[in-house]
This record gives C-alpha cells, sequence and structure tokens, in this order.
C-alpha cells in the first residue's frame, strides 16, 4: 500500500491539502493574462501550488512551461533552460525544433533531441555563438519574446512559471529584470507566476525604483489552517486501515510548527513505521519513536550546521527555540540565556535569517527546519 503523505516532491493531486482559494486565484489571474508575484516561505507548499494551477490551466487549453530560475548557474544557463521549456510546449520534437530555430534565426540556436536511452529524454538548446555580453543581452530579448510568439503562433493562451525567481537577481544584475518586465507587459495572451521563496529578496524585487513594481497582483503565501490540515492527516491514515489517536494529528501538526512540508514529513515517517510493525492503530508514542529516529538520523547535517554557527548565533538560536520565538530582544531573555548586548542579539538574528535557518513570522522567530529546531532544544547547551 503506498504512502498517502507526500515530502520532498511536488505534492499530487490526492495529496494536495486545502488552497482552494489561492488555487482558484492563482487559476483565474492567469489564465486572463495576468503577471503574479507568489511569496512564500520554504516548506509552505508553493511549488505544489503552482502545479496544481497549471494541471487546471491545460485542462482549459492553456500552453504552460514551468522551469526553477535557481537550477541554473549562469545567465546563459538559464535562457537556455527557459527557451528548452518554451520550445517543449510543442509534444514533437522536429516541430519543437523548427519553431525555436525559426524564432531565434539571428543567434542560430543547437536544438538536439537528447533520447531517454541518454537518460534524458527532452530536448537540448544551446547558443554556442552567444560569447559576448552585448550578445548575451540581445539573446535575452530574443527569448523573453518567445512566450508571446508562441500564444501568437498556437492562438492559445500561454502561461509561464517561473518558480524560485529571486535568484534572477544574481543575473547580471538589475538588466535581466528590466528586459523581462519590458517583453512580458506586452505579451497580454501570456500569464506570468513569479514565484519566490526569500520572501525579503522578492519584496525588494517588487518595490519602488525596481522593475516589477506594480507589474501586477501579489499573492503571499499563508500557512494552512491547523484544523483543516488536522482533518486531512486523519482522514489520510484512516484511508489506508489505520486508525490515529486522538491527539495525534495536533501533535504533528504542532511539533512540524504548521509548516506543509514537516507536517507532510512526520506524518509520511510515522506512517511507514507503524506499516513497518504491521500496526492498525497509530499512537503518541508511535509519533515520539519516529521523532527520535528521525533525529539520530539527522545528527551529522544538524552538527555540521551548528559546528558553522559562531558562538553568539548558537545561543541566539537557542533562545528562539527555548521562548518559542518571542521576546527574543526583552532584557529579561537576553539575560537568562546571556545574549549580550541588542545589536549583538540582532546581527545574529539576521545571520541566522540569512542563512535560512531562521524565519520571522510577524512578531516571532520560527526555526526553518523543524526537526532542526527539536535537535537544538535536545542536543545543545
Amino acid at each position: 500500500m503506498d504512502n498517502p503523505f507526500v515530502y520532498g516532491e511536488v505534492v499530487p493531486d490526492d495529496a494536495f491539502v486545502d488552497r482552494e482559494a489561492e488555487l482558484d486565484r492563482l487559476v483565474s489571474d492567469l489564465g486572463n493574462g495576468q503577471k503574479v508575484f507568489l511569496i512564500s516561505p520554504r516548506r509552505y507548499g508553493k511549488s505544489s501550488l503552482i502545479r496544481q494551477a497549471l494541471i487546471a490551466l491545460r485542462r482549459r487549453g492553456a500552453l504552460t512551461i514551468e522551469t526553477t530560475v535557481s537550477s541554473y548557474s549562469s545567465y546563459l544557463a538559464f535562457l537556455e533552460g527557459y527557451a528548452r521549456a518554451i520550445a517543449a510546449s510543442e509534444s514533437k520534437w522536429e516541430r519543437a525544433r523548427t519553431w525555436l530555430t525559426e524564432a531565434l534565426a539571428s543567434t542560430r540556436p543547437e536544438v538536439r533531441y537528447e533520447p531517454k536511452d541518454t537518460g534524458l529524454g527532452r530536448l537540448s538548446v544551446a547558443f554556442p555563438l552567444v560569447t559576448t555580453g552585448r550578445e548575451l543581452n540581445r539573446l535575452a530579448n530574443d527569448v523573453f519574446a518567445l512566450p508571446g510568439k508562441l500564444a501568437a503562433d498556437r492562438k492559445r493562451t500561454v502561461v509561464v512559471a517561473l518558480d524560485e525567481f529571486q535568484a534572477i537577481d544574481s543575473f547580471n544584475g538589475g538588466s535581466v529584470e528590466h528586459a523581462l518586465r519590458g517583453a512580458a507587459q506586452h505579451q497580454r495572451q501570456v500569464g506570468y507566476v513569479f514565484a519566490g521563496s526569500e520572501p525579503s529578496l522578492m519584496e525588494k524585487m517588487i518595490g519602488p525604483r525596481r522593475p516589477f513594481y506594480k507589474a501586477g497582483p501579489v499573492m503571499r503565501l499563508q500557512k494552512i489552517s491547523a484544523t483543516v490540515f488536522g482533518d486531512f492527516i486523519e482522514q489520510r491514515f484512516m484511508k489506508t486501515g489505520m486508525k490515529p489517536e486522538p491527539a495525534l494529528a495536533e501533535a504533528i501538526i504542532e511539533l512540524a510548527s504548521n509548516l506543509p512540508y514537516d507536517v507532510q514529513r512526520l506524518a509520511h515517517e510515522t506512517w511507514d513505521d507503524v506499516r513497518s510493525k504491521g500496526g492498525r492503530k497509530v499512537t503518541l508514542e508511535d509519533l515520539h519513536g519516529t521523532l527520535t529516529r528521525l533525529l539520530s538520523e539527522q545528527e551529522t547535517i544538524f552538527e555540521a550546521l551548528w559546528q558553522r554557527l559562531t558562538l553568539q548565533q548558537r545561543a541566539t538560536l537557542r533562545a528562539v527555540v527555548l521562548q518559542g520565538g518571542r521576546d527574543i530582544h526583552s532584557a529579561d531573555a537576553r539575560e537568562r540565556h546571556r545574549l549580550g548586548a541588542p545589536s549583538s542579539t540582532q546581527a545574529a538574528l539576521a545571520a541566522l535569517a540569512k542563512q535560512d535557518v531562521l524565519l520571522k513570522e510577524a512578531s516571532r522567530y520560527v526555526v526553518v527546519d523543524s526537526l532542526f529546531r527539536e535537535w537544538v532544544a535536545r542536543r545543545t547547551f
């Protein structure tokens, strides 16, 4: 029997939780050619939401294009990958090659098909003649115009999803934003979702004096309702013939700080452990046994992360864990946890946030990885 909880990958339709309002809004905006900015901390299910929206839009006849900006090591590699993703909307590769070659005739792209026996089974696009900065900028303008050309040629709505969009900031400075905004604003039949999981960077990118300022609606993803998530957990356990203890779902959500990724991870691993024992009832004892196992398995990783922190950062992180993320700047907290001057505490918090260890939610700090939070609480002093 398949595990009913999914984590570490884009969640399939039957394991997707809630988000009906966000999904409806995203599908509607993208289908109408809007340029949407989706801002979400890591582990909130952003990529799964985007995938569900693209599936719904394809059912309505739209052509969809999806790529993750942070996957690329250079601006040229990104342009090659983006062009490949656009061309791949044509299912027959010979037609895709012809269309892309004609659309980018001035740069003479090399378009090949890498067969599945090589392990890829996909189009390969390269621009070997692009060697200078001027040629790269000209290529970018041509590639960013492709979605509009595709929509016009196929007479269909096109939807583009650029995930981890904040990584675009590292490519050739602000000129990338100018070029992409310049192309997108003229593409009426193309919907864009620019999605990012580093909220502070994304907020800067859509701020005043930046090219994407007021370019389109902004969606800020919030946590899923704990009640809805709890019902989902119970139903998924029972659907596979397991009876969860009444307080189990609530305990999973609390341990996971109600982060979708971590909730699914704890539920998934607990289900596996109970299943391996042939059990039919899932108890709090089972949950804590699974948690203990996971902490032991992650010991080396967490120890290495802890060692990379400065002493001030370690003390501040422990204070966040023991204080539940609240009142870290208070004199009482700084004295109790020996944090020193307020400026030192603030610098440590900023560094931990930059390293993706902490996330600020309103006035509260949260450890991004709930397992690491538990490890800090149990294994450090």
